[in-house]
């Protein structure tokens, strides 16, 4: 524990905290929250409009301390291919079209983070991504069959390439021993699916870094210890913003042409100040989260994955249980959970009087009907916090069944706060996920919600862009440097296999990853993955018009073959 706090207060950072002073014009755009989303905004930004005055204001005394830190996530690259909750089973079927879409977004951040090493704006990849197998882990016949019919539906979509599939007990041994360990009584079918390719992500390292690069550029400010306490619209739409030094005390003002909300719980509260109507639907609702964690190297050196189960009848997304491989301060760690836990505050350093001051004539009875129309959910956060250690330590044993208490210690993690929207005919919803707001100029946005967040961070901000900047995204300036960030741009990788090789190969050389399936003998260089992108997004003589060889394929065929 000294080490992980020595380390989290020796950040470079820590000189930049002074107050910025005001500025006299309108600088271009300002970023609360020194988190992943702002980070990653930011430098977006940095490279599309490198002469913009970009400010980042951050209340705590250093950035990425909240839930980008990675003490308080899951870690995981989410990229849809242990997460269950993804695939729903309905109307007596799985989809996948929002795991899909997932592994598409992950795809972003991958070539994002790896145009980052390419420039420099990232250091040493092992320092926020490493390779772990994901691992999707189920009990009891029914269970089984659903992961039977989910590996089914994945692997005829070439995202899904290498997903390997076993209910045999001794090849589950070896994927996960310490899940299988003391099982020889259980009866229960069990299976799991893997896929090698799998990520272990640091989120706290990534905003680190980046907001460290855009530090050294003359056009970008930083603010630690600074908070936001009004947004207000002046006549010729920009915004001021009110700074208060929590060090000093000191209030000062700065006039912002753009502002980007990504304070992670903050969010809400700060989007209600700016007044701006599209705020008024929204509520929030706080979920914190526990977890487990044990640092004993005989027993992380037993599981080399993260491996997910489903979430319990009424839960919420953010509550599958998963027993994880981490990476911590550089050292491996196995965390499991999360547990709930309940607290009015948004953020981890909050105040407890933030779900109060957040609840308005607007969205008070949106809450209460979401907690009406939500009685399991409400059953199972009471549950939670009414959960002893040994109630938590049997949850553990669940995945780990010959698991020693002693190893264990229980770490608090971050504070998450769920979307509650009005919707005009379904009155108060409780939706999971993010979800991006802006005004109707584009001037004032934010982004509100949880999991999976983080992840698809790039692909997040590249839709904010398209939102916010309509105008610059479509000139040919903004286009060609967004396609030399990301290759795949504007395009489904799981329509153009040869783009998603060629993508995956680039990706995994570039960011060190062990994925042999996807690195070839020779080296793959961005512009070969852009040639092939621009293959990609060419139409072909044969896509318009059938050859005479072969004989075009009716609408009715394929359904059929599919």
């Amino acid at each position: 524990m000294q080490k992980r706090l020595s380390l989290l207060l020796c950040s470079p950072l820590l000189a930049l905290a002074a107050m910025p002073a005001a500025a006299d014009e309108p600088v271009d755009v300002v970023l609360v929250g020194g988190g992943i989303m702002s980070a990653t905004l930011g430098t977006y930004l940095q490279e599309l409009e490198p002469d913009w005055d970009i400010h980042l204001y951050e209340r705590l005394d250093q950035v990425a301390q909240e839930s980008s830190n990675a003490w308080n996530n899951a870690g995981s690259g989410h990229s849809a291919f242990m997460e269950m909750n993804y695939t729903p089973d309905a109307s007596g079927r799985v989809e996948i079209e929002r795991a899909t879409n997932v592994t598409e977004q992950f795809e972003i951040a991958r070539q994002f983070w790896a145009h980052q090493v390419d420039n420099g704006i990232l250091g040493e990849p092992s320092s926020f991504i490493k390779s772990v197998p994901h691992i999707a882990v189920v009990w009891g016949d029914e269970d089984v069959n659903f992961l039977r019919e989910r590996y089914d539906a994945m692997t005829q979509n070439p995202l899904y390439e290498g997903m390997e599939y076993s209910e045999d007990r001794a090849e589950l041994a070896e994927w996960m021993p310490l899940v299988m360990a003391g099982r020889e009584d259980d009866e229960r079918p069990v299976a799991a699916t893997r896929m090698q390719m799998g990520t272990e992500v640091n989120y706290g390292a990534q905003a680190r870094e980046m907001i460290e690069a855009l530090s050294r550029s003359d056009n970008f400010t930083l603010g630690l210890s600074s908070e936001i306490r009004d947004l207000t619209r002046n006549d010729d739409d920009t915004w001021q913003v009110t700074i208060v030094n929590l060090e000093s005390g000191e209030e000062t003002t700065v006039d912002a042409r753009y502002v980007f909300i990504g304070a992670g719980g903050a969010a809400l509260p700060l989007l209600q100040a700016s007044g701006i109507p599209e705020a008024e639907a929204y509520a929030g609702f706080p979920v914190g989260g526990q977890f487990l964690y044990t640092t004993n190297p005989d027993v992380v050196s037993q599981h080399d994955v993260k491996a997910y189960g489903k979430a319990g009848e009424g839960s919420p997304p953010m509550s599958v249980p998963h027993l994880d491989l981490r990476y911590l301060d550089g050292e491996p760690a196995l965390f499991f959970g999360p547990f709930a836990t309940f607290s009015s505050k948004f953020l981890k350093e909050g105040s407890w009087t933030d779900l109060f001051g957040s609840m308005t004539l607007n969205n008070t009875w949106p809450m209460m009907e979401v907690g009406l129309d939500n009685f399991n959910l409400v059953s199972y956060l009471v549950g939670q916090v009414l959960m002893s250690d040994d109630d938590r330590f049997e949850a553990l044993q669940e995945y780990y069944p010959t698991a020693n208490s002693d190893d264990w210690d229980l770490w608090t993690a971050g504070q998450r706060v769920q979307i509650i929207k009005n919707d005009p005919e379904r009155g108060g919803v409780l939706q999971f996920g993010t979800e991006v707001v802006t005004s109707q100029d584009g001037t004032m946005s934010a982004l509100l919600g949880a999991s999976p967040g983080a992840s698809t961070a790039p692909s997040i901000m590249l839709n904010l862009l398209d939102r916010v900047f309509p105008t610059q995204v479509a000139s040919d300036e903004w286009q060609s440097t967004l396609m030399d960030i990301i290759p795949s741009y504007g395009q489904k990788l799981a329509e153009n296999p040869a783009l998603l090789r060629e993508v995956r190969a680039y990706t995994a050389q570039t960011l060190q990853l062990d994925e042999p399936m996807n690195l070839p003998s020779e080296t793959v260089e961005r512009s070969d993955v852009q040639e092939e992108a621009d293959a990609a997004s060419e139409p072909s003589q044969e896509a318009d018009e059938p050859s005479e060889a072969e004989p075009s394929t009716t609408e009715e065929e394929s359904i059929t073959e599919a």
